[in-house]
Order: C-alpha cells, then structure tokens, then sequence
C-alpha cells in the first residue's frame, strides 16, 4: 500500500481530533479525541517505519523497528495519561457534578 494513504488516513484522524478538541465542551470527548491525534500520530510512525524498512530491502532485519519502538513508548506514556486524565476528570465530577470545561475557568476565582 502506497504510503499517501496512510498520511491521508492519519491526517483525517488528527484534524478530526483537533476539531473535537477546539468545540466540544465535555472533558471525557476532549480527552477521547486528544488520544485520537495521538493515534493518528502513532499511525504515521509506523507507516514511514515500515517504509524505511521496504526502502532498506530484505536483507536489514532491524532497520525501520525505530518507529514501532516509539510508538511502544508512546502507547506506555498514553496509558500513563489515561490513568491521570481519568483520575482528574473523576475529581472534577465529584466536586461539581459536571465534566463541562468551560467550568473549571469558574474555579480561578
């Protein structure tokens, strides 16, 4: 598969994060759709591994691994910002009974 349609895919995948980021106001969809661009991240990295790998030919049995191992990295790094992310968002439900973003501008004061 040619590597334009995985940059095509990936870039869908991350504008359609950057978009639900920019208007939604339910913190649970803004942190789905911030997992969301990183995925669409993750994707690219392994498309150009997997490209630099096709490019080195069949005899580099390591060459082009790099990516995957970033994208291991970042998938622990997700998971670790998952586990805050929901923690934080739990604490916001507990003490407002609300997840809208727009709320915690009310905490400042």
């Amino acid at each position: 598969m040619d590597i334009r349609y995985y940059l095509f895919l990936s870039l869908a995948l991350f504008v359609i994060g950057i978009m639900g980021v920019l208007t939604r106001r339910n913190a649970i969809i803004v942190f789905m759709c911030i997992e969301l661009m990183l995925n669409a991240v993750n994707l690219l990295l392994v498309a150009f591994s997997k490209m630099h790998h096709l490019a080195a030919g069949a005899g580099a049995s390591t060459v082009g691994s790099e990516g995957q191992l970033f994208v291991f990295f970042i998938m622990v790094v997700a998971a670790a910002e998952v586990s805050v992310g929901l923690a934080i968002i739990v604490m916001l439900y507990r003490n407002t009974h609300s997840v809208d973003v727009n709320f915690l501008n009310r905490l400042k004061h």
